[in-house]
């Protein structure tokens, strides 16, 4: 066998109907394929451990030169003598998953059940709906391409900076006539690494990725906690607004002032059922709220206001047109807002000004979680008490009726009058987008 030379090499014919094979006489092993096609490449043929026969290209001629390919053979086959199997490692390089795909496991699994939160409960619809779109709008388009075994924390680090950055951000569409945007920023990044740190260490208990979790341990800038807080004045402009449009906008008038008045997150309040309401026990008792089953006090005002309410359903309190779930409220509920004057505040800020008030009447963090359904771990809370102890009924009561009287534009205590005044009538009809009209008298509202 010659030695394998640039000289060599050039003198090199394809052999018709077969590979040719040129091995070097210098390093056992070491030798050139070449393809009836012309097509040339350096390889190296070796043993495994098990005795297998394997052979591994590693370079075209032409793009390595003969001493070139050389000096890597015989790195590779020390590699071998070592136990490596370079055939085999570059099969399952190729096979590997990468990013994309180990994302589109943990979707799959979430929606099929398997995939539990904090709470040991399976993830709602509306969370998984919520992961697609970070996933396919952040994670994918910056680490889809990547190994997922092969990826570091400096990948991840990488994915949130540039997210931060807005450099993920875009308009896309989500319906016939909609279009969502996508700006991404410092508390985008947070939640999205957040989210690919929970599917890593799903993929790891299941043995799909294994070693340190690349989430973990990066430079990332907290989302700042919200502090909006509705005034007592701003409060009575709100209220103004609903009473004004109780008639056009009945469902989502009636939906944020029951937010208002309890405390309840906005998915909470929308999908509430009538087989939850226990107006006898001054206490709602959720099914599914965001913390498992949870029993939440109400007071006498939001009693009052949910006998108000008319049943259009059998089940649900706000139902779709459909009737086939509850209604999404979120448009028209920021609607209210804007004709209030209130651009800067949404449902959310009424549950944080219910919990201020709260505050403000001197109960402890204990008694506004409760109130707000905070997550609890006693077993005792979660699985034998059935009604809301007395002091949690007066405290919901309380902050319930501070919150009625400011929406009404009474003292507290006063008889509730449901009829608009000259004067909320005429500030409402200067505000920009809202229109007069015919005034419904609510059956006893509260």
């Amino acid at each position: 066998m010659p030695k394998i030379t640039k000289r060599l090499v050039d003198t090199l014919r394809p052999k018709p109907g077969g590979d040719l094979f040129v091995w070097d006489d210098a390093l056992r092993g070491f030798g050139i394929r070449k393809k009836p096609s012309g097509v040339a490449s350096f390889l190296v043929q070796y043993r495994t451990a098990q005795g297998r026969t394997r052979r591994y290209a590693f370079g075209k001629v032409g793009t390595l030169s003969p001493e070139e390919a050389r000096t890597k053979a015989r790195k590779l086959l020390a590699d071998v003598e070592n136990g490596n199997d370079p055939s085999a490692q570059r099969y399952e390089t190729r096979q590997a998953l990468t990013v994309a795909e180990l994302c589109d496991r943990y979707l799959e699994a979430a929606r099929a059940g398997l995939v539990t939160t904090r709470f040991g409960r399976a993830k709602k619809s509306s969370t998984i709906a919520i992961d697609e779109g970070r996933v396919s709008r952040h994670i994918v388009p910056i680490l889809g391409k990547k190994v997922a075994s092969s990826l570091t924390r400096a990948d991840v680090q990488c994915m949130a900076d540039a997210i931060a950055a807005g450099k993920t951000a875009t308009i896309i569409k989500t319906k016939v006539r909609g279009v969502a945007r996508v700006t991404g920023g410092a508390g985008t990044a947070t939640r999205i690494v957040g989210l690919f740190g929970g599917i890593w260490t799903w993929a790891e208990k299941r043995g799909v990725v294994s070693g340190v979790n690349p989430a973990h341990r990066l430079e990332l800038r907290t989302d700042q906690p919200g502090d909006r807080v509705l005034s007592a004045a701003e409060l009575a402009r709100l209220g103004a607004v609903l009473r004004q449009r109780a008639g056009e906008a009945q469902m989502a008038c009636a939906a944020l002032r029951l937010i208002a008045l309890t405390g309840l997150r906005r998915g909470e309040a929308y999908g509430l059922r009538w087989s939850e309401v226990d107006l006898d026990g001054s206490c709602l008792r959720l099914a599914d709220s965001k913390t498992g089953r949870s029993m939440r006090a109400v007071g006498a005002a939001a009693v009052r206001h949910l006998r108000s309410i008319l049943r259009l359903h059998d089940e649900l309190v706000f139902p779709s047109r459909s009737g086939a779930g509850p209604a999404d409220l979120k448009k028209q509920i920021s609607a209210l807002f804007d004709c209030a004057g209130l651009h800067d505040a949404r449902g959310h800020d009424l549950r944080r000004t219910f919990a201020s008030l709260a505050a403000d009447e001197g109960y402890g963090d204990a008694t506004i979680g409760e109130l707000l359904g905070h997550a609890r771990r006693g077993v005792t809370a979660r699985h034998y008490i059935r009604r809301p102890d007395a002091a949690l009924v007066a405290a919901a009561d309380r902050v319930a009726e501070r919150i009625a009287a400011s929406l009404d534009e009474r003292k507290e205590g006063e008889d509730i009058d449901l009829r608009a005044t000259p004067s909320d009538v005429a500030a409402i009809d200067s505000r920009k987008g809202c229109e007069t009209v015919p005034w419904l008298r609510v059956k006893g509202a509260g």
